[in-house]
C-alpha cells in the first residue's frame, strides 16, 4: 500500500461515530496512512441524547475495537458514559481526528477523490485513494411538512425533562424514542399527552421494560393518549389533529375529515431523522429505494463508484424501520479493511465470532 505522491492521505474517513472510531483504530493497528474528519465533535449523535439515556444495547454489543466497556454498576450504559469510553478509545490510540471540519464536497477522480472540507471559515482540499463514509443515518428531523412545526415552543429533539415541568407537553411519536420521553416528561412533573398514527403501540419498536410501564400510566390516566390521530397544522396556543382513517399500517393511510384542538404549552416531535446524503449524490452513487439506500457490495461495502466504501448505519439510508445499529455493523469494519488493504482478522467488538454471527441472525429475524 505504498503512497502515491499526488494522494495527500491513501484513505479518508468521513464519521467519527462508534463505527468510524472502529475503523480508525483498525487501520492504525496494521500502519495505513489515512486521515479521519467529522463535521462535528466525535459521538455528535449521542451527544444531544437528553442526560441519563441508557442504550438498549448491551455494553458488550456496543464495545469497539476489542476494548471491553467497563462500569461499577455492569448494566446498560449511558450516552455520557458511552461518550467517556469512546474518549479514552481515542486517548489510547491517539487517534487524530479533524473535528469540526464537515467534508462540503466529494469528487471521484478516477483514480482517488478530492473532498474539500471547512475548517475555521476556510476551505481545505484533501486527495484520498480511497474514501470510508461512516457519517451514521441521523443527520437532520424527518419534517412532517405542516405549518407551525418551526414555532419556538416545537421541537424534534428531546433534550431536557426540565424544560417541561408543569407544562403541558403534546408528544407525537409512538416508537421507543417517543416513548421513553413521554415516560421521564411525565415523572419530572410534565402534564403529557401522546398523539400516534396508530391504533396501538408496535412491541418490535419499543423496548421490552419501557412499553408495559406506559400502558400502565396510560390505564391510571396519568398520560393522555391520541390513538389514530396525527397532527396538520400547530399554533402558539395549540394544535389541530385529525384521525387517521382504520386500515393497513401504512404510510399512506388517509386522514379524516374531523379535526380535533388539543390545547398544549410545548409540543414535542418524535418522528424520526434522516441521512444527508449529498456526498453520495456528489460522487455519482445510485441510491435506492424510499430509504435511499447507497448501492454496495455487502461483501466488501464498495459502493458502484470504485474505491468508495461505506460502514455502519449510513449503509442504510434514510431508515424507516430501524435494521442497521451499531452491534450489527462492527462486520463493516472489518469488510472496509480487508478489500482495501489485505488485511482480514482486525479485532471488532469484543464478541467473539460465533456469537456474532448468532446475534446478527437475531436481529434479522426481528
Amino acid at each position: 500500500m505504498a503512497e502515491p505522491s499526488h494522494f495527500d492521505a491513501q484513505i479518508a474517513i468521513v464519521g467519527a461515530g462508534p463505527i468510524g472510531l472502529e475503523l480508525a483504530v483498525a487501520l492504525k493497528r496494521i500502519g495505513a496512512d489515512y486521515v479521519h474528519f467529522d463535521a462535528n465533535q466525535i459521538g455528535h449523535t449521542i451527544a444531544w441524547w437528553p442526560r441519563g439515556t441508557q442504550f438498549f444495547s448491551s455494553p458488550e454489543r456496543i464495545a469497539i475495537a476489542g476494548i471491553p466497556i467497563q462500569s461499577t454498576h455492569h448494566q446498560h450504559i449511558t450516552g455520557e458514559e458511552y461518550l467517556a469510553y469512546l474518549r479514552a478509545v481515542i486517548e489510547q490510540y491517539d487517534l487524530q481526528i479533524r473535528t469540526y471540519e464537515p467534508v462540503i464536497s466529494l469528487q471521484w477522480l478516477d483514480p482517488g477523490f478530492m473532498l474539500r472540507t471547512q475548517a475555521q471559515g476556510r476551505e481545505r482540499a484533501c486527495r484520498a485513494r480511497y474514501v470510508v463514509l461512516a457519517k451514521g443515518d441521523m443527520d437532520r428531523p424527518r419534517l412532517l411538512g405542516i405549518p407551525g412545526e418551526d414555532l419556538p415552543h416545537v421541537s424534534h429533539y428531546f433534550r431536557r425533562t426540565h424544560d417541561y415541568f408543569r407544562q403541558r407537553l403534546l408528544l407525537v411519536g409512538g416508537r421507543n424514542s417517543a416513548v421513553e420521553a413521554a415516560l421521564r416528561c411525565w415523572r419530572a412533573g410534565a402534564e403529557v399527552t401522546i398523539s400516534y398514527r396508530r391504533a396501538e403501540f408496535d412491541v418490535s419498536m419499543v423496548k421490552s421494560y419501557l412499553l408495559p410501564d406506559l400502558k400502565n400510566q396510560i390505564e391510571k390516566g396519568n398520560i393522555g393518549f391520541l390513538p389514530q390521530t396525527v397532527p396538520v397544522e400547530i399554533t402558539p396556543a395549540h394544535v389541530v389533529l385529525a384521525p387517521v382513517e382504520e386500515g393497513e399500517p401504512s404510510e399512506e393511510r388517509r386522514l379524516g375529515k374531523e379535526r380535533m384542538v388539543h390545547e398544549t404549552d410545548f409540543v414535542l416531535l418524535c418522528t424520526g431523522f434522516i441521512q444527508d446524503l449529498s456526498l453520495y449524490e456528489a460522487a455519482g452513487v445510485t441510491l435506492e429505494g424510499p430509504d435511499r439506500v447507497p448501492r454496495h457490495d455487502p461483501d466488501t461495502m464498495e459502493m458502484d463508484v470504485p474505491g468508495l466504501y461505506l460502514a455502519g448505519t449510513t449503509a442504510a439510508g434514510s431508515q424507516g424501520r430501524y435494521t442497521l445499529f451499531i452491534e450489527n455493523t462492527h462486520q463493516h469494519v472489518r469488510k472496509v479493511v480487508a478489500a482495501i488493504t489485505g488485511h482480514r482478522d482486525v479485532p471488532i467488538g469484543t464478541i467473539p465470532a460465533r456469537t456474532y454471527d448468532l446475534l446478527l441472525s437475531e436481529i434479522e429475524d426481528n
